[in-house]
């Protein structure tokens, strides 16, 4: 009975660590996930500078791969992303992140489209409205000899 007892706890023990184990896996992997969806979002907002039309989520390139890994490195770290992207500002300039900050020179590029469009919209209604508020053109004078000729001969052409 003994031994019975003790192969019991011994499996009872296996178990508890088995799914003691299994918890601190999952719970690393939601982690895991967490860190790589949080990567996966500041890197697609960083401009591979290989590529340049790129983010560095989607490029191919081996330097956007090391960018990637950076970025992961520093996310792990605890690094905010205003800290990272300082960090790749640092390194490439302002060029690295593919929308530019709305401060300074850069409100022109963010405001001139919508000043843009207000003054061609401006510019279509006047037109328009000037367009359409033209008088009628004057007919021309028609010779009375003419009219009376073409009114004979339409009588003509309907009784004959």
């Amino acid at each position: 009975m003994r031994a019975d007892a003790g192969r019991t706890s011994r499996w009872l023990m296996a178990v508890v660590v088995a799914l003691l184990s299994w918890n601190a896996a999952r719970v690393d992997g939601a982690a895991g996930a967490a860190v790589e969806d949080k990567v996966r979002e500041i890197a697609s907002e960083l401009r591979c500078v290989v590529c340049q039309n790129l983010s560095v989520a989607d490029s191919p390139s081996d330097l956007a791969k090391e960018m990637r890994n950076l970025v992961r490195e520093l996310v792990q770290r605890g690094m905010s992303r205003e800290e990272i992207d300082a960090y790749f500002v640092s390194r490439y300039g302002e060029f690295v992140l593919l929308a530019p900050p709305k401060r300074g020179f850069n409100l022109l590029v963010w405001g001139l489209p919508f000043v843009a469009i207000a003054v061609g919209g401006g510019a279509v209604y006047l037109v328009a409205r000037r367009w359409v508020g033209q008088a009628p053109a004057r007919q021309p004078e028609i010779d009375p000899a003419y009219a009376e000729r073409v009114h004979r001969e339409l009588k003509e052409r309907e009784q004959g």
